[in-house]
């Protein structure tokens, strides 16, 4: 689940009402979100998700336990702020860019 899906999705995370940020996601991408939300004062949740073949690559979902959080609000009103103080965008959100300051027209271009 990206931004795209602009839905406040409310479940379980290790047994702790959350709610959900992004489900399916792998591990690298769980802990660039968790230290994220971290920085940002929120407690966040991370579940691994069973799968039915167990040799397939591990998916978890990710929760933060304040319950009216939505990642899209928090992205577009720019409420979040990276380690460097810098506004968090929907392409840093989505790790489409590392660097914060570039402009959305240059985003995915060469």
């Amino acid at each position: 689940m990206s931004l795209n899906k602009g839905k406040h999705h409310v479940g379980e995370v290790d047994g702790i009402r959350c709610t959900i940020v992004e489900t399916g996601i792998t591990k690298e991408r769980a802990d660039f979100l968790k230290g994220l939300l971290e920085f940002n004062g929120y407690v966040v949740k991370i579940q691994e998700e069973i799968s039915d073949p167990p040799a397939s690559p591990k998916k978890y979902t990710l929760g933060v336990t304040d319950i009216i959080f939505n990642p899209v609000i928090a992205v577009y009103q720019k409420s979040l702020k990276t380690k460097e103080g810098k506004k968090v965008t929907p392409a840093f959100w989505n790790q489409a860019v590392e660097e914060v300051n570039i402009p959305y027209w240059l985003v995915g271009r060469a």
